[in-house]
């Protein structure tokens, strides 16, 4: 006699999720090194490639992996759905490999920054897609929804300590090698991820099959970059009533506009404006869009500051940071430790805002002779905030959302905070450059490093002044995200999702 019996099966064994899980944390911290570790090597870059003008395209260098990132992010929820993680996770990891070579072997600035834009393409799918596969894998592995939150905190946190220690390996390449390594350094680790994740990926794919709104990727790409095209050129390269500049913030409004229209119409929407009903995700967004811009004032201008402020070389600057991983890693960590145990997940994140926008304040009293041990101490404190936002904000977002969109709120959540890295870039570039022209008028903060006696002293006073406007606004921001913070509500709990079965038949 002949019966069927339906018995839960993993997808993959502990083995195997052990494997994938090192797989994604791997691309995670390479992704999130690469779009750091270009920070505290931007001045040997530019000299090499562009002595004359390369400073000035430094924010571009900078700017294009997060724009890129940001364009591409809408869509990269929806391939998901519909593709499959694996496929997707794949796709980013062998765009960014491609990228990695192309900056690499980039005879000009010009090529370099187009490169870094394809580089960006893949980057931003490893690092959200990375999130859904960390998330997946507790479905896959047999254990429900929550170990897979706990995966996306936990790469939260490897993505926050990338951030800081990527300036410092970049800076050592550029001390001790060429330059060119910090992008050549990508291909072995990467090959390896890409050949771990193509054997060992199993991930639940959805039977159902999903439409990709294309229009609304295309409206929401053309949005982010006319933003970010406006807040860099504006003031610089074109005056703010420049038909250039007037022209893109016509295309920006008229594009947001098109793009909010599509998701109310399209049958499946890259960002379904439904989620934003839902208060943890509303805050949970606008609160990763401030975090991104803060931390990206934070790490690049703090390198210049040790760099052109205090004649630091590039490798040891980049040790500057490292109080700022120690406490970004152990603070994420422990806070993962006590969320387990019944802590709330906002405690923590609203902690994370006020003790960054505390360290900010700090740098914003920074001047040409300030102790260097204040600087360490200010990095001490605002890695301690990133780390508890990093490690918590993003299960938090994921637990809140509905489980047939969570590949869109985990990409959601990324794009968010890389369209806040690009704008934190391109707006305090502008911010700098301003406040340094009003204090140096017709100065030019690319002429410092040539400047010689009185001269540099003034030109010096007034990078230092024109940085602490920017570390204040930035304090600022924070402080707006811990208003937000205040308002999120008790977290809901991830629900378990049931696992893949089989059909046994025995005889």
């Amino acid at each position: 006699m002949t019966k069927t019996t339906k018995i839960a099966e993993p997808l993959m064994t502990k083995t195997q999720t052990l494997i994938a899980m090192a797989v994604c944390i791997a691309t995670i911290l390479l992704a999130v090194l690469d779009m750091n570790i270009v920070s505290a090597a931007t001045v040997p870059i530019a000299r090499d490639l562009d002595p004359a003008h390369g400073v000035d395209k430094i924010p571009w260098l900078i700017s294009a992996f997060a724009l890129a990132s940001a364009a591409a992010l809408p869509l990269y929820g929806k391939l998901c759905d519909t593709l499959g993680a694996k496929k997707v996770f794949v796709g980013a990891v062998a765009a960014f490999l491609l990228g990695s070579a192309l900056c690499g072997a980039a005879q000009s600035m010009t090529e370099l920054i187009a490169a870094r834009a394809l580089q960006g393409l893949g980057g931003g799918g490893l690092m959200s897609v990375t999130m859904v596969v960390l998330a997946q894998l507790g479905t896959a592995d047999g254990k429900g929804g929550k170990s897979g939150n706990k995966g996306s905190g936990v790469g939260g946190i490897v993505a926050g300590t990338g951030m800081a220690i990527g300036p410092w390996i970049g800076g050592t390449l550029a001390d001790h090698a060429n330059w060119r390594w910090i992008f050549y350094i990508n291909l072995p680790l990467g090959i390896a991820a890409l050949i771990g994740a193509v054997l060992v990926l199993k991930l639940p794919v959805s039977p159902v099959r999903h439409r990709i709104d294309y229009l609304g990727a295309t409206l929401a790409a053309a949005f982010t970059s006319s933003l970010l095209l406006a807040t860099s050129w504006g003031g610089k390269q074109y005056a703010w009533g420049s038909p250039e500049i007037i022209g893109l913030l016509v295309a920006c409004v008229l594009t947001l506009a098109l793009f909010l229209r599509r998701q109310t119409t399209a049958a499946e929407p890259v960002l379904p404006l439904s989620m934003f009903k839902v208060p943890q995700l509303r805050y949970g967004f606008a609160i990763q869009g401030l975090l991104g811009a803060a931390m990206m004032g934070a790490l690049v201008y703090v390198m210049i500051y040790l760099q052109a402020v205090r004649g630091l070389a590039p490798a040891a600057s980049g040790l500057y940071l490292v109080p700022m991983a120690l406490g970004m890693t152990a603070v994420g960590l422990a806070a993962g430790r006590l969320t387990d145990r019944g802590w709330r997940m906002k405690t923590f994140v609203l902690t994370g805002t006020v003790a960054s926008a505390l360290a900010l304040a700090v740098l914003a009293t920074l001047d040409a002779g300030t102790s260097l041990w204040q600087v360490r101490g200010a990095l001490l404190l605002m890695g301690c905030g990133f780390g508890l936002l990093i490690g918590q904000l993003i299960p938090y977002v994921q637990n809140a959302a509905p489980a047939h969109q969570l590949g869109i709120a985990t990409t959601s959540i990324r794009f968010f905070q890389t369209l806040g890295n690009a704008l934190g870039a391109a707006v305090f570039g502008t911010l700098l450059s301003r406040v340094y022209e009003a204090k140096v008028p017709g100065g030019s903060t690319s002429t410092i490093a040539h400047l010689t006696g009185a001269a540099r002293d003034t030109a010096v006073h007034g990078f230092v002044s024109a940085m602490d406007v920017v570390f204040l606004v930035a304090a600022g921001v924070m402080a707006v995200a811990a208003v937000l913070a205040a308002r999120l509500p008790a977290e809901s709990r991830p629900e378990v999702t049931p696992v893949q079965t089989r059909e046994l038949v025995d005889a």
